[in-house]
């Protein structure tokens, strides 16, 4: 029996190990490595990736998606930072070939106006309404209207002073209490 506890325990320990060393594998198939010739083609390579965006994840950058789109896109800045390009070349070769929608920065041209004015001048008209609506409150709340009348009779025809006082007398000689007869005893 005692030999029996022994060899499972042993074969456990196996099965965890082998399962340890499984699991650490696909962790490191992630890590992305690349050897460059100075300290300034890695930082122009990090700055690009952390810049340019993952077309297939719309709203993430190229440097947190592993995206085969986005590992495509980041050997061709390794490429294009080893041969000695620029950041504007590199980035007007992905505009090029993936549109304005690679960069979190669209350029302003016709095509992108809607990008760069619409948010600032809806913000405006907004704020605009906001202060004429308050204003406008404001005014209401003080008693202070566009029409501007003596008295409220005044503003009637004779016509409609004869039917105002017809609905009045009316609506007076009416009882609007609405208490049954059973609950007022």
């Amino acid at each position: 029996m005692k030999a029996a506890q022994i060899t499972t325990a042993i074969v456990l320990r196996l099965v965890s190990l082998v399962l340890a060393c499984l699991l650490s594998m696909t962790a490191y198939a992630a890590i992305d490595v690349y050897d460059f010739d100075s300290v300034q083609q890695e930082a122009q390579y990090r700055g690009l990736i952390e810049e340019l965006r993952c077309p297939k994840c719309q709203n993430q950058n190229l440097a947190g998606s592993d995206a085969p789109i986005a590992q495509d896109l980041k050997q061709k800045t390794y490429d294009m930072v080893k041969d000695g390009r620029s950041d504007a070349e590199i980035r007007s070769y992905m505009q090029e070939r993936y549109g304005d929608f690679i960069t979190y920065k669209p350029p302003v041209r016709p095509s992108t106006w809607i990008l760069w004015f619409f948010p600032p001048l809806l913000l405006l008209f907004l704020i605009a309404g906001w202060f004429w609506q308050s204003k406008r409150r404001q005014l209401a709340a003080q008693g202070v209207t566009n029409k501007i009348v003596d008295s409220p009779a005044a503003a009637l025809t004779p016509a409609e002073k004869a039917e105002l006082d017809r609905l009045l007398s009316r609506s007076n000689s009416i009882d609007h209490d609405v208490t049954s007869k059973e609950d007022k005893k």
